[in-house]
């Protein structure tokens, strides 16, 4: 097993796959990352990993929704095949159902490869229920595959009940995780200045455009304002297209002492935020995982999470956070509440929190993933 051949095809080698990779590697030396939009190696992994650069991939809008991912066709290079063919990879793990995965079910015969279809999770913007043409594709896709990995219960609902998959090449388990390690590590390295804060500080992290919910959790805090709750801190880290608009919503109604916008950050700094709250809130209007979930547990963070992002199903309500309807502005706001109220509560459901996340470490994923790997290179009875 130690000299399988695995290939990985990552349309976009974002850092939190780093400690995965480097993982992976260790139990199958002979693996390669085939990336596009390659930005270079995380802090701390640097060549732990080997990765062949195929190029750049054009992500195409079809149909846009503020609330939602909305309908896109992302353009990747066509050259991925010579690639694959000089690799010769004997299991190829594969991100969702674009042009590489296609081409790598199709060029089978030919490479005498098995493919593994890798589906991050499911949800409304991205599982096109109500699309005939695209569900049939897909189908034809599930059953080409030798099997296929997701991160969540919503996953393997989609492609069992939805896509018709056998439920014997199913395989649940996160692994898009973080390594705690590393983001505490980087966070001691990070040249961040220490904030000015009221404790609890809430910390949101991720693009601030209307999908992400943001808005609605401003709602809810003008809703404490009126309830006169006002020992609080969010931090808002990161930036995009409605932060002016949300920056005039504070002062509007009079948030801007509670509200402190950090702007964008870089990745190795995160650890850094982290450190300096109690509590992240995710308030998406969809995501189909939501890493940033996992990286606030794994720094020991209580969570406050949508429960339209996949990643809810890691939070257990009562126990390391809650999970809420970013909709519904008095149940959020509820829920914040029970943190500014209770000093100690955050401090129970972070280390809740990184309990949890002992079950899913890059080491963790790594394994799981070579049990799949073994599953799909044994005969097929």
């Amino acid at each position: 097993m130690k000299d399988l051949r695995i290939a990985w095809l990552l349309t976009s080698a974002f850092y939190y796959w780093h400690p995965m990779l480097s993982c992976l590697t260790q139990l199958f030396p002979q693996t390669t990352a085939f990336a596009a939009n390659w930005r270079g190696y995380a802090p701390g992994f640097e060549d732990s990993f080997v990765v062949d650069v195929v190029g750049e991939r054009k992500v195409v809008s079809l149909t846009k929704s503020e609330t939602s991912y909305g309908s896109n066709f992302t353009y990747l290079p066509l050259t991925i095949v010579s690639h694959l063919l000089r690799f010769k990879p004997d299991v190829i793990f594969s991100n969702s159902f674009g042009v590489w995965t296609i081409l790598a079910l199709l060029f089978k015969p030919v490479g005498h490869w098995q493919v593994v279809l890798a589906y991050e999770g499911s949800s409304p913007g991205v599982d096109y229920r109500s699309s005939p043409a695209r569900l049939a594709v897909r189908r034809m896709m599930v059953q080409a595959s030798d099997a296929c990995i997701t991160n969540s219960h919503a996953g393997k609902t989609y492609l069992i009940d939805i896509l018709k998959a056998s439920s014997q090449k199913v395989f649940l388990h996160p692994y898009e995780v973080p390594s705690g390690a590393a983001l505490l590590k980087s966070a001691k390295i990070a040249q961040v200045q220490p904030l000015e804060v009221k404790h609890p500080t809430f910390i949101f992290v991720g693009s601030v455009n209307p999908r992400k919910g943001l808005n609605l959790l401003l709602k809810a805090c003008v809703l404490l304002q009126q309830q006169g709750c006002d020992r609080y801190t969010l931090l808002i880290v990161g930036d995009g297209e409605q932060r002016s608009e949300l920056e005039q919503f504070c002062q509007q109604y009079h948030l801007t002492p509670y509200v402190q916008w950090v702007g964008r950050v870089d990745y190795n700094a995160l650890g850094a935020y982290f450190q300096q709250a109690d509590v992240f809130v995710l308030p998406t209007l969809e995501d189909t995982w939501g890493m940033v979930v996992l990286e606030a547990m794994a720094m020991g963070k209580a969570i406050l999470c949508s429960k339209f992002a996949g990643a809810a199903e890691l939070v257990i309500d009562g126990e390391n956070g809650y999970v809420f309807d970013p909709n519904d502005a008095q149940a959020t706001s509820t829920a914040l509440q029970a943190f500014i109220n209770d000093a100690t509560l955050s401090d129970r459901m972070g280390q809740a929190s990184e309990k949890i996340m002992t079950q899913y470490t890059p080491e963790a994923a790594a394994e799981f993933l070579a049990t799949v790997a073994a599953f799909v290179r044994q005969p097929q009875g």
